[in-house]
């Protein structure tokens, strides 16, 4: 964790931004931004189990989501499945960070720092001054808090979804092609918040078993 915000000082002042949601079928894609605006011993303590999102227990994430929440400016966009099909995944997770990093910069009036951004790609359209961090959620502490919030966003509403539509396994897959929500989409057909074009694969291939 210390490492974390090592990271972050060294480059003077940031806001970190990441993405959950590029992968799976069904949902929308979300991102968050996070901007620590005073570190203390206090907050190191809390967030002392701060790390990439993926590598955290579930209880462990909402731990430390209240703990970001009430520490930092934050923001949290979700693009929903209509804008992904029409715009494709990466550029709806690209338009949720720039989003995301906007209402941050909004909300705290910065003037002169640095955007980091999980990953290999750079905001399109973004007036501001950037850097994109492969495994960037294992090196920054923004970038970490971020792929946080954005994560257990995106969870809470996949379960959302899963309470309309619970024959797809959405609470425990998180709408990911499992073999549980493969075989559902077989048996059910696809509903409003599937993602076609991330399943031409998996119709083609049924098609030529017949």
């Amino acid at each position: 964790m210390n490492n974390l915000f090592s990271f972050d000082k060294k480059l003077g002042v940031i806001i970190g931004t990441d993405e959950a949601g590029r992968g799976p079928a069904a949902g929308g894609v979300f991102a968050s931004c996070v901007y620590f605006p005073g570190i203390n011993s206090k907050l190191k303590k809390e967030l002392e189990k701060l790390n990439d999102s993926k590598k955290l227990s579930k209880n462990a994430r909402e731990d430390l989501y209240e703990i970001i929440l009430n520490n930092s400016v934050n923001s949290t966009v979700c693009i929903e499945v209509e804008e992904i099909e029409k715009i494709n995944i990466l550029n709806s997770s690209l338009k949720a960070m720039k989003l995301a990093c906007e209402n941050v910069i909004k909300q705290s009036e910065l003037i002169d720092f640095l955007t980091i951004i999980d990953g290999n790609r750079l905001i399109k359209n973004y007036n501001y001054p950037q850097k994109f961090i492969i495994k960037g959620d294992g090196k920054s502490a923004s970038i970490a808090a971020a792929s946080i919030l954005a994560k257990v966003s995106r969870d809470r509403y996949m379960e959302e979804l899963d309470r309309e539509f619970p024959q797809y396994g959405w609470e425990h897959n998180a709408g990911y092609l499992t073999k549980e929500h493969l075989e559902a989409i077989d048996r059910y057909g696809l509903c409003k918040y599937h993602r076609p074009s991330f399943l031409k694969k998996h119709f083609e291939k049924q098609l030529t078993l017949f």
